[in-house]
């Protein structure tokens, strides 16, 4: 409590007399709480400088994992990148291989044709000299001259038969063709996608199918040109699937990336067509040339072994020589026509025209039977495929999916090229 004192105050009365009064007065203060400021510490200079050395180091580990991060993405596309060109150049290495051979293949198919021809044609005319020769020792040499040319016709004829020129350059064609598609492939891959390691796994892949479908050599690994049963050729791998497209927009309820049931329908009902019309088709006309060039390979040198063997008994009035003369002009029209027409290679582009389809069967069936629209290539894309390979616009190739839902015999194919 604190006192203050005022000083004297004179008040004037009614009376004449001033009285003095003294007055105290008292003002009462109330306690103030205390307050406690806390004055924050000023940091020292060497405080400060390690505190940005820690945030610093935070921001740089930071940045120098996020670099470690895309260094590591971009060296692995690097390397995918070239392992991809690595497989690019063996490509078109196998390219120019196979086209050699094959144009090499096919001068055998000419070159052995017009000898054997000629060897077989030759014998045949002097074993009709040795008819009208005399006796001794001309008739002798004519004898043994038309013998040998048959025997050596009949030998050549045996090889050319089993290795077939015709069709080993049919294949070496079709070989060339596919890589280069191959090629393209790879190449677009590189252009337009970003390639990751399971696409190089897939490539690889398609190059070994297609080293073991068209091999290179002759021997051991030469394919079968008189096999029990026709068989479309298969130049993919067995475990192949439907790649991704990795271009696609995303799927909205109103999208399903291009796909719907009529589009799915239409699928559907090519396939059905392809079997029963053009598969079935081009493994009935296979059966049936396997089956004449069977018969045109064993009568050509059966009946130029026969022709040897007649011309051994040439002379003395026998009918030996009709026999020699009429057996080798058979056996060169026989060689003229299953090496001529090329029978070998005719069967050949059958196998690969069933293989064609097949393929493309597969691949439908592949990607209708994937549940996930978002894993299917996008549909309108795979429609524009499917009728470019089958020679049709897009308009023809729903018309005639419409036409076979509608109608149970359809008598058109589903192809327009083959």
């Amino acid at each position: 409590m604190a006192s203050l004192q005022a000083s004297t105050l004179l008040l004037p009365s009614s009376s004449s007399s001033c009285c003095s009064r003294k007055i105290n007065a008292a003002i009462h203060v109330p306690n103030l709480p205390k307050l406690n400021f806390s004055v924050p510490k000023i940091s020292t200079r060497k405080q400060l400088g390690e505190e940005l050395n820690i945030r610093q180091d935070r921001f740089m580990n930071t940045v120098i994992t996020t670099t470690a991060i895309e260094d590591r993405s971009d060296k692995s596309t690097t390397i995918v990148t070239t392992q991809l060109y690595a497989i690019l150049e063996a490509v078109a290495d196998r390219v120019e291989m196979h086209a050699n051979i094959g144009a090499q293949r096919d001068n055998w198919n000419t070159l052995l044709l017009n000898s054997i021809n000629m060897i077989t044609l030759t014998a045949a005319t002097v074993a009709g000299i040795a008819a009208t020769s005399g006796i001794g020792m001309p008739l002798l040499a004519l004898k043994l001259s038309s013998t040998l040319l048959y025997s050596a016709a009949m030998g050549m004829m045996v090889i050319m038969n089993k290795i077939q020129p015709s069709q080993l350059a049919e294949e070496q064609r079709n070989a060339t063709r596919l890589f280069k598609q191959l090629q393209t492939q790879i190449q677009t891959m590189l252009a337009i996608e970003t390639p990751t390691q399971e696409d190089v796994k897939d490539v690889m892949e398609k190059v070994l199918a297609l080293d073991k479908a068209y091999p290179l050599p002759l021997l051991g690994t030469m394919l079968e040109k008189f096999p029990e049963k026709f068989e479309p050729a298969v130049w993919w791998p067995s475990n192949q699937v439907q790649e991704k497209n990795k271009g696609k927009q995303c799927n909205t309820p109103r999208d399903n990336n291009g796909w719907s049931e009529e589009l799915e329908m239409e699928m559907r009902e090519i396939i059905q067509v392809v079997k029963r019309k053009d598969i079935e088709d081009y493994v009935r006309l296979g059966n049936l040339k396997l089956k004449i060039n069977k018969v045109l390979a064993i009568s050509g040198p059966l009946l130029t072994g026969i022709a040897a063997i007649g011309s051994a008994f040439v002379g003395n009035g026998s009918c030996a020589a009709i026999v020699a003369v009429a057996a080798g002009a058979l056996a060169s029209v026989v060689n003229s026509f299953e090496h001529g027409v090329q029978v070998g290679q005719v069967i050949e582009m059958y196998r690969n025209c069933g293989g064609f389809f097949q393929l493309m069967e597969e691949s439908i069936e592949a990607t209708l039977e994937e549940r996930d629209l978002e894993k299917r290539e996008n549909g309108e894309l795979f429609e524009m495929k499917v009728a470019m390979k089958l020679g049709r616009s897009l308009s023809q190739l729903r018309e005639f999916a419409r036409k076979s839902s509608t109608s149970s015999h359809v008598d058109e194919f589903a192809s327009k090229l083959f």
